[in-house]
């Protein structure tokens, strides 16, 4: 049986994780101690990040709008996941970690363009 890490729930919300190499669909639990997922197939195929093992959470800004996808970075790696309420989750992420730890991603566009310029700059 899963247990959750969170005491206090202050989001609950569905979404994707992308842990594997189709997504999974299931609920995000974000609480006072950890982010959470949930699958709807396999309720024990859980995901739990403690806030302390995050690293940075960004996501994709294009001018105000906020992508759906988020990535969380830890020290055991990279997760993906999707959200309707990317945003709110973001927001949440931003009073758990602080400003410094929530950033902006680059766009696909911004990463091909970063390579190009790469290319061509003198050496």
């Amino acid at each position: 049986m899963a247990q959750s890490l969170n005491k206090v729930i202050d989001l609950q919300t569905t979404g994707t994780s992308y842990l594997s190499i189709s997504g999974k669909v299931g609920k995000f639990l974000v609480g006072n101690q950890a982010l959470e997922f949930y699958p709807d197939v396999n309720v024990e195929q859980y995901i739990q990040i403690p806030w302390s093992n995050i690293q940075q959470i960004g996501a994709n800004v294009t001018g105000r709008k906020i992508s759906r996808h988020f990535e969380v970075f830890t020290d055991q790696g990279k997760f993906l996941f999707a959200s309707k309420d990317s945003g709110a989750i973001l927001k949440i992420a931003r009073e758990k970690l602080g400003n410094d730890k929530v950033v902006k991603l680059p766009t696909l566009l911004q990463t091909i363009g970063q390579k190009f310029k790469n290319l061509f700059a003198k050496k």
